[in-house]
């Protein structure tokens, strides 16, 4: 072999090293480019869930939380599609309580929104109805509570009634979602997470449904009523973890859905917020 040979398959050698050195190198460099653009949209992700979340996390719920003042103003999409305007059954119980239930009312980890004092711990009836009144700034809502369905519900209800808890308060949320459509009031701090100061358990049962005119009470979870209370003006597909109380009538619920039709104040979705039409409780009386 030549020397002139030699050194031609001595270069040709040393180019084909280099060439797969560029190539390693190229390959590596696709390697931390894909590695990195998985870590992002990983965190991406991560991010949405954990934004989903926070919006979908509330204190009370009829399912809570207050609205963001700063969210945009209603609009088209803020609005109901439609609304149901048959009147569900007032809900029943399948089994009747018995003639007396015993009822008890636990102080609260929270301190009170408005100072007042828990009713007493005892027997109550569970039969009979009370006629209650809402002086709004949308009219009058009347309601009918059912001690034969939650009278622990009923007596905490009157009773705070009776100390004037919910006068000069404002009905903070407005669902507008066709699976979900209802006013929730009964905090004075306006926040969504106030309440009495105390908390009694559910009077819940698998039958119950809820629908058009239907008065439940909001919770964040088992056993933790207070005063917060939504009204059903429309569709609410709702598991039966809710104490409904009472009913409410055709001339409250056609009031509450003009509120509803225009709209609500996002927070954390278009259809869940503040109404637009502000709900001002003045005053709140029972039939003596």
């Amino acid at each position: 072999m030549s020397r002139k040979t030699h050194e031609h398959q001595l270069a040709q050698r040393k180019a084909q090293r280099q060439a797969e050195r560029q190539a390693e190198r190229a390959k590596q460099r696709r390697m931390v480019a894909v590695t990195i653009a998985s870590i992002i949209a990983v965190v991406a992700v991560i991010g949405g869930v954990v934004v989903l979340i926070a919006k979908n996390t509330g204190n009370d719920t009829a399912v809570g939380g207050s609205p963001d003042p700063s969210a945009p103003a209603a609009g088209a999409e803020n609005k109901p599609v439609s609304i149901p305007t048959a009147i569900a059954p007032a809900p029943k119980r399948a089994k009747p309580l018995a003639a007396e239930v015993d009822c008890s009312y636990a102080k609260s980890a929270e301190p009170a929104s408005k100072k007042v004092d828990a009713p007493a711990n005892g027997k109550v009836k569970a039969s009979g109805t009370s006629p209650v009144t809402l002086n709004t700034s949308v009219g009058e809502l009347h309601f009918t509570l059912d001690s034969a369905l939650a009278p622990c519900t009923v007596k905490s209800f009157l009773s705070l009634v009776g100390q004037k808890y919910f006068d000069g308060t404002s009905c903070h949320r407005l669902t507008v979602g066709d699976g979900l459509q209802v006013l929730q009031c009964g905090d004075p701090s306006g926040t969504g997470s106030g309440g009495p100061g105390y908390s009694f358990k559910d009077e819940v049962y698998p039958e119950l449904k809820y629908g058009r005119g239907v008065l439940a009470m909001a919770n964040s979870g088992p056993n933790t009523n207070g005063s917060q209370f939504f009204v059903v003006y429309g569709n609410a597909g709702l598991p039966p973890s809710y104490t409904a109380f009472g009913t409410v009538d055709k001339a409250s619920l056609e009031a509450i859905d003009k509120v509803a039709n225009a709209g609500v104040v996002p927070q954390g979705g278009p259809t869940d917020g503040k109404p637009a039409t502000p709900v001002e409780i003045k005053t709140v009386t029972a039939a003596s």
